[in-house]
C-alpha cells in the first residue's frame, strides 16, 4: 500500500504529499513527469511539482506536491536536508561527481582519522562554497550545466551555507563516507571536491542518498515501481 498525504478534502486537485525514493540515474522531473502522467487519466490537468532537485546520480528522498498543495513547496525546500554522501579521493572530476570522468592522480595516504577529523572541522557551520558548473543555477539566463557541458568556462558565484553536522560513517581510502545535515542550496558535490582539496588530495562525490527533509524520511518513502502500479490501478 503506497503513502499519500491528502488534505481533508481527500483527493490530488486539493492538494496531496507524496514521498519518492528516487531511482539512481531519474531526473527529479522524471518523477514528477511520471505521476503526472499517471493521474490525467484520472485527473484531467493537475498541478505536480518537487521540493528540491536531486541529481540523476543520487537516489533517495523526493518531496512531490500537488493540486493546491504546490504552493508549500517553498517552505519545504527551505527545510533542512540529511545526505549520506560517499567520496572518492585520489582524483577529481569537472562535475565534481560521475557525471564526467575521474582525472588526475593525487596522493591520499597521507590522510589519517586524525588528520581528517582536523579538515572535517573546517567544514562545520556557516561555510563559503562555490556550486559546480554542472548544475541548474542560471548564469547569464542559462542553466550552468549546459554552458559546461559545451566546454565553456563558468564562474559560479559563492554562496554561504550551514553544514549543521558531519559524522564520519566509514573510513577506509580511498573511499569516505559521510552523513551530512545542510541547509537548503548546499551543494554536496561541491562539498567533496572542498574536502578533497582541504586534504591536500583531490576527491569527487561517489555516491548520494538524500536521507531526510525536515522531519521527512526516506524510509517512509515510496518506491517509484509501487507508486506507479498503485496509481495506474487504484484510481
Amino acid at each position: 500500500m503506497c503513502k499519500i498525504l491528502f488534505n481533508e478534502e481527500g483527493d490530488f486537485h486539493s492538494g496531496a504529499l507524496i514521498l519518492v525514493d528516487k531511482p539512481l540515474k531519474w531526473t527529479s522531473f522524471d518523477v514528477v513527469n511520471k505521476i503526472r502522467w499517471c493521474l490525467k487519466s484520472a485527473c484531467g490537468k493537475i498541478k505536480v511539482g518537487h521540493a528540491g532537485t536531486l541529481d540523476p546520480l543520487a537516489t533517495g528522498l523526493v518531496i512531490v506536491c500537488t493540486g493546491k498543495w504546490t504552493k508549500r513547496i517553498e517552505d519545504y525546500m527551505a527545510q533542512e536536508k540529511e545526505y549520506v554522501a560517499t567520496l572518492c579521493y585520489g582524483a577529481v572530476t569537472p562535475s565534481f561527481d560521475l557525471e564526467t570522468l575521474p582525472e588526475g592522480d593525487f596522493p591520499y595516504r597521507h590522510i589519517d582519522r586524525p588528520y581528517l577529523d582536523r579538515v572535517l572541522e573546517r567544514f562545520r557551520g556557516v561555510i563559503t562554497q562555490v556550486p559546480p558548473a554542472y548544475s541548474a543555477i542560471r548564469v547569464d539566463g542559462d542553466r550552468a550545466y549546459k554552458k559546461a557541458r559545451k566546454g565553456n568556462e563558468i564562474e559560479m558565484p559563492a554562496r554561504q551555507v550551514v553544514v549543521n553536522e558531519l559524522e564520519v560513517i566509514d573510513f577506509n581510502l580511498p573511499d569516505l563516507t559521510l552523513r551530512i545535515n545542510c541547509s537548503k542550496g548546499t551543494y554536496i558535490r561541491s562539498l567533496a571536491n572542498d574536502i578533497g582539496q582541504a586534504c591536500e588530495s583531490g576527491a569527487y562525490l561517489a555516491g548520494l542518498r538524500r536521507t531526510k527533509i525536515g522531519s521527512f524520511q526516506v524510509e517512509d518513502a515510496n518506491k517509484m515501481e509501487d507508486l506507479v502500479a498503485f496509481l495506474q490501478t487504484k484510481l
